[in-house]
C-alpha cells in the first residue's frame, strides 16, 4: 500500500477552506497548516482537525510530515511562497493565477526543474470529469474540426474599494480572478494564441472591472472571452466544430453538465455527473499522481502556466494595466 502524501496548507483564506474540505472529503491526508498568524493557524487546524499548526510559512514548509504545499495566498505572494516551498524540497500546487506575470512564473518553474520537484497550477477546471469527457469527444472527432469557442465569467462581487478584488497592489480586477478561467480554457481546447486583441473597462481604484479578449489560435481557430466582476452572468461556454457543437451548462468552469448537438440541433450526447464537494479534489488527485510518477502534468504543464501568464502580460500591455507589486527581470 502506498504511503499517504501529506498536504500542507499555506494561508487560511476562503479558497484554502474550500480546498481543505475537499481533501478531507476525499480521504486525503492534510498534515499541517501555516499562517503568519498563530491564532489563524490554530483556528484553521481546529476546524479541520489538522494535527500541525504553524505560525509561519517557513515553519510549515520545514514540517517533515508535509510532502506537498498548497499555496493559497493573495496573488502577489504566490511567487515567494512557491520559491520558499521548493527551496525546502516540497512539491507545490499554486492557486491560479499562477503568478502576477510570466517572469515570476518562469522563476517558479525554473527552480522546480532544478530541484526535480513537481509544480502545478491549481486550475481545478481542467481536471473535472466533464472536461475530461469533452477532450475525449474532441479527440474522437465527434464534433469534427475545431472552429471556435466562446466563454464568459461574470460575477457580481464586493464593490468595497478596500476589498482585495478592487486593490491594484493585490493584483485585483477581473483579469486575474475571473478572466484566467476562460483564457486558460481557450488554451486548453485550442492551444496558445497566435494573436491577441483585448479591451477593458476600469474601476476608480484602477483595477479592470471587465475584460474582453479575441484570440486567434493555430489553424485559424478563434476564441472570444468576456469576464466582469460587477455584473453577474449565466457563465456558459460553447465549443464549435464542423460537425457539431458542445454547450457547457452554467457554471461551465465548475462541475456541471453539457450537451453535444449536431448542425441540426439534435442532441447526440448529454453528459452529467454528480461530484462530491466543490470538485477541487480532482486537481489533488492529479497532483498526487504526478508526485508519485515524478512527471509533469499532461493536462496542465508548467510550460502551459508560463505561456498563459505571458498572454495575460500581452493583454495587460494592450489595456495599460500594471500591478505595482509585480517583479520582472526587465
Amino acid at each position: 500500500m502506498e504511503k499517504a502524501l501529506g498536504w500542507g496548507i499555506l494561508a487560511t483564506g476562503w479558497i484554502a477552506e474550500l480546498f481543505t474540505q475537499d481533501l478531507i472529503t476525499s480521504n486525503l491526508k492534510v498534515a499541517a497548516v501555516g499562517s503568519r498568524s498563530t491564532e489563524k493557524a490554530q483556528t484553521f487546524a481546529k476546524r479541520f482537525n489538522i494535527p500541525n499548526a504553524h505560525a509561519s510559512y517557513e515553519s510549515l514548509v520545514a514540517d517533515p510530515d508535509v510532502d506537498i504545499v498548497y499555496i493559497a495566498t493573495p496573488h502577489p505572494q504566490h511567487v515567494n511562497a512557491a520559491l520558499l516551498a521548493l527551496d525546502a524540497g516540497k512539491h507545490v500546487l499554486v492557486e491560479k493565477p499562477f503568478t502576477l506575470n510570466a517572469d515570476e512564473a518562469r522563476e517558479i518553474t525554473r527552480l522546480a526543474g532544478e530541484k526535480n520537484l513537481i509544480v502545478l497550477e491549481a486550475m481545478w477546471t481542467r481536471f473535472l470529469p466533464h472536461m475530461k469527457r469533452i477532450h475525449e469527444i474532441i479527440d474522437a472527432g465527434m464534433i469534427g474540426e475545431l472552429r471556435s469557442l466562446t466563454a464568459e465569467h461574470r460575477q457580481f462581487l464586493p464593490a468595497d474599494p478596500k476589498h482585495r478584488l478592487n486593490a491594484l497592489e493585490l493584483g485585483g480586477g477581473a483579469l486575474l480572478d475571473l478572466g484566467i478561467y476562460p483564457i486558460s480554457f481557450a488554451f486548453d481546447i485550442l492551444g496558445a494564441p497566435t494573436s491577441v486583441a483585448s479591451a477593458a473597462r476600469f474601476k476608480e481604484t484602477g483595477v479592470d472591472a471587465e475584460i474582453a479578449t479575441l484570440m486567434q489560435h493555430e489553424g485559424g481557430t478563434i476564441s472570444t472571452t468576456v469576464s466582469a466582476l460587477d455584473c453577474a452572468g449565466p457563465n456558459v461556454a460553447l465549443i464549435y466544430g464542423t460537425k457539431a457543437r458542445i454547450e457547457i451548462a452554467s457554471v461551465w468552469y465548475a462541475p456541471t453538465s453539457f450537451k453535444v448537438l449536431d448542425q441540426q440541433g439534435t442532441v447526440i450526447e448529454a453528459f452529467t455527473e454528480t461530484v462530491d464537494g466543490r470538485g477541487m479534489q480532482f486537481q489533488a488527485f492529479e497532483m498526487e499522481d504526478l508526485v508519485r510518477s515524478g512527471k509533469p502534468s499532461a493536462r496542465m504543464s508548467p510550460e502551459d502556466s508560463v505561456a498563459i501568464m505571458a498572454t495575460l502580460d500581452t493583454i495587460r500591455k494592450q489595456i495599460g494595466l500594471v500591478y505595482p507589486t509585480e517583479r520582472t527581470t526587465a
